[in-house]
């Protein structure tokens, strides 16, 4: 499916599903965002499932979230047909 990341805003994008509360943490028939395989890469990658549930929960929060705030500042220059590639956070 192609369409608008809800966390990028990039347009024209292969989307993803991403589950807002994972599926290991309850999440399973909860919320969902549409976001771009970048972006869901980014989010997995600096965060572990429990702290996505317990305090990344909404596109808001994500949005507001310091390192993802760095990380969507540079994606967005980005063109769509470009692969990116994502770094692991050291802290995680």
């Amino acid at each position: 499916m192609r369409g608008t990341c809800e966390l990028c805003q990039r347009d024209g994008i292969e989307l993803t599903v991403h589950h807002l509360i994972p599926r290991e943490e309850g999440g399973s028939h909860l919320p969902t965002a549409a976001l771009c395989k970048s972006c869901h890469k980014q989010i997995h990658a600096l965060y572990s499932n429990r702290e996505l549930s317990i305090r990344l929960y909404t596109i808001a929060l994500l949005k507001d979230d310091e390192s993802l705030k760095k990380y969507i500042k540079w994606i967005k220059k980005q063109p769509a047909t470009k692969a990116v590639k994502i770094r692991k956070s050291k802290t995680k």
